[in-house]
């Protein structure tokens, strides 16, 4: 007998509707909400950027062994595989950590530096070291609710996002989105919390070494990641 192939159910509906007042909410209070509603089905991406200590610290005080998802491209800084290690020890993150199937040099031996092959080289390079991986990591954890630390602060691109998004088998949770540059600096010295390592030599949106630059290196802050050929990896429009 041949059996059909299983098919992804949507999540339910939450209880609360998609308009829930969430600006009204603190973040701990929409971090809560979420974890509520959808008990042990909820994961948390990081890619230990500058401030991800605040997203990471809130969501562990809540649920210490809530899923952390990381894509450790190859490409990363080693101040950021510092930085993921030592949050994940002082926080006690419940990490989960997935990498490309090709390792830097056997994508560098096959396609060459795509990163300078213009947009749609980077795309591609993109696709092999970010969106793959995540893909299958969404495959084997299987959530229905996805939390990010995506701010609108952050891009023109970002300004008309919402709290609570429904993403194809899965909603998308964004607690963070209405907080500013200031209101992350505050929570970090309030808990005495860390910034990636590098922010102290102007690197103010970390991203993979060879694609991120000092602020001091460019003329238009659009340049600090990508050359300024786009704002996003990929992750949060192709997944």
């Amino acid at each position: 007998m041949i059996r059909e192939p299983a098919i992804k159910k949507r999540p339910a509906e939450p209880r609360d509707s998609l308009d829930e007042n969430f600006d009204r909410k603190s973040a701990q209070e929409r971090i809560q909400w979420a974890l509520h509603q959808f008990p042990g089905k909820a994961i948390l991406t990081t890619s230990f950027g500058a401030q991800s200590s605040a997203l990471l610290h809130l969501a562990a005080q809540i649920q210490p062994d809530l899923p952390v998802l990381f894509i450790d491209t190859g490409y990363h800084f080693p101040e950021t595989i510092s930085f993921a290690e030592e949050l994940t020890r002082r926080l006690k993150l419940n990490l989960k950590t997935y990498r490309p199937l090709l390792s830097p040099s056997e994508i560098e031996s096959r396609y060459g530096h795509l990163w300078e092959q213009g947009p749609e080289g980077l795309e591609q390079f993109h696709e092999i070291i970010r969106v793959e991986p995540l893909r299958r990591a969404l495959r084997d954890l299987n959530p229905d609710i996805w939390i990010a630390g995506l701010r609108r602060s952050s891009s023109e691109s970002r300004q008309k996002m919402n709290f609570l998004t429904r993403q194809d088998a899965r909603f998308k949770f964004l607690p963070l989105l209405d907080w500013s540059d200031r209101d992350l600096g505050q929570y970090l010295h309030t808990h005495s919390l860390p910034y990636h390592p590098l922010w102290a030599q102007g690197y103010v949106s970390i991203g993979d070494r060879v694609t991120t630059k000092r602020l001091d290196e460019v003329s238009d802050p659009s340049q600090l990641r990508h050359f300024g050929w786009k704002r996003e990896c990929g992750i949060h429009d192709r997944v």
